[in-house]
């Protein structure tokens, strides 16, 4: 099999998950009319980790973790949390469209955390597109603020989250295979989840109240776990074919198939401010993985460059 042909299996794989995982954001959101932020993210955990460990098993895949291992789960299963009821909180009143493509600004999260923690090089031309991504986001805020309060601020939190949850993925994918990460992280999340239930519902925070589902809703809630695992599983599959460089710019079509699966299901239509906004968030999202291709290209001819060897002064 030739690059080009893996390459194409890989793009496919990716094109589906973009297709499938808005339906995460669409069962959770008629899940959210009738059931707490908490039940639906607990559901979802619990329903990936159930689907997921025949193919666990399946592959003959160990799951036997090292200490380190078992850190990076867990942190990995709260980052997850987070991400999720952050998400899920402002799918309760928001377009789907507005949502995402406030939690879009995940990338250039990413590349600052990178910049301040980690001391990555980071350019200034990627930073500049880091600070027009940001702006393009508030632009998106805006409106939604003035419509639905605090609640538009959560699709930040989101974003900040899966950064770190991307983060502590590329550690661990070193360490670990990418199915049994995905159980493993599963499994600890929806055990995580089940005290802080407990503890909601015991305090009346009415988002992590245990909210007992009925008739379709239970549908609604398998469906944010199927889908969940469906599109996770394409994504790590398509970038077993393809590397991230070329599927990184096809990721943007998750926010035109949520604007359709949102307009179809719930008649939202993101307005045109929204609309701005989400075209400065994806076209600075286009430039940092342009710089990050053109410099990864550079350090590939650098490398395969020879060094001259230094002249005689005889």
């Amino acid at each position: 099999m030739t690059p080009s042909d893996r390459i194409l299996p890989g793009v496919a794989l990716m094109i589906a998950f973009c297709v499938i995982a808005p339906l995460i954001d669409v069962a959770a959101k008629l899940a959210a009319a009738t059931v707490s932020v908490g039940v639906i993210a607990v559901a979802r955990f619990i329903v990936q980790a159930v689907l997921m460990y025949p193919v666990v098993k399946a592959l003959g895949l160990s799951l036997r973790l090292t200490p380190l291992a078992l850190r990076l789960t867990a942190i990995r299963a709260a980052m997850l949390i987070l991400s999720t009821y952050c998400f899920v909180a402002a799918l309760r009143v928001m377009p789907i469209a507005d949502a995402l493509a406030i939690a879009f600004v995940e990338p250039f999260v990413i590349l600052l955390i990178g910049r301040l923690v980690f001391a990555e090089q980071v350019g200034p031309r990627r930073l500049i597109a880091c600070a027009v991504g940001f702006g393009g986001s508030l632009m998106v805020i805006q409106p939604s603020f003035a419509a639905f309060g605090a609640a538009a601020l959560f699709p930040l939190g989101t974003a900040v989250s899966f950064a770190l949850y991307m983060l502590v993925t590329r550690r661990l994918s070193r360490i670990q295979h990418p199915v049994t990460m995905q159980f493993q992280t599963a499994l600890v999340a929806a055990l995580a989840c089940l005290p802080l239930l407990a503890l909601g519902t015991t305090l009346g925070e009415a988002s992590l109240t245990v909210t007992m589902p009925q008739g379709i809703v239970w549908l609604w809630l398998i469906c944010v776990g199927l889908a969940a695992s469906v599109s996770h599983m394409a994504m790590t599959y398509a970038l077993t074919f393809a590397p991230s460089s070329t599927l990184a710019p096809l990721h943007y079509l998750e926010i035109v198939t949520a604007t359709l699966f949102g307009y179809a299901v719930f008649g939202d239509f993101p307005g045109g401010l929204t609309w701005a906004g989400i075209a400065v968030v994806v076209g600075s999202g286009l430039y940092v993985i342009f710089r990050e291709r053109q410099l990864a290209r550079q350090e590939r001819l650098a490398r395969r460059t020879p060094v001259a060897a230094p002249q005689s002064p005889l």
